[in-house]
């Protein structure tokens, strides 16, 4: 199997626990943490039920796979995120010392990584991420329109 087939068949798994929030009522983000080939970690945004503004996607999956780990560093880890995580996330990431950051669609206005802050390649931080976006581009992006746009006609 290609690096790329294997990005996009984890990235489809990110792109379920998008689906998740959506059903939820959540903005439909959804993450996986990888290690050694192993998903470690799924999680997708919870902010809404959990009445945590910190209950992004990203965070909680970090949480998860820093538990499934034993350790706070996760070194040797990839997150694959249906959208460039916001500047508390990419934070997180760095802080946990993923190695690789792999999404979908960037934000562009509240992208952390890239978009409008550049926190994970910082070179003021002690930590930086590898970068691999637009990963089934189209697919993230149709999630949060589709949710956006029933969200408008709600109101």
């Amino acid at each position: 199997m290609s690096s790329l087939d294997a990005h996009e068949r984890r990235m489809r798994w990110a792109l379920q626990e998008a689906y998740r929030a959506m059903d939820e009522g959540e903005v439909p983000v959804g993450a996986i943490i990888v290690r050694d080939g192993q998903v470690i970690a799924r999680a997708h945004n919870q902010v809404e039920q959990l009445s945590d503004p910190t209950a992004h996607a990203e965070i909680l999956a970090i949480t998860q796979a820093a538990s499934a780990v034993g350790d706070w560093r996760l070194n040797g880890c990839v997150m694959y995120v249906t959208k460039e995580p916001c500047a508390m996330c990419a934070g997180a990431i760095v802080l946990a010392r993923l190695d690789t950051v792999v999404w979908g669609v960037r934000d562009p206005r509240r992208g952390g990584a890239v978009s409008v802050f550049g926190i994970l390649n910082a070179p003021q931080l002690n930590h930086r991420c590898a970068i691999i976006e637009g990963i089934l581009e189209e697919e993230c992006r149709a999630v949060l329109t589709e949710f956006f746009r029933a969200r408008r006609a709600e109101e």
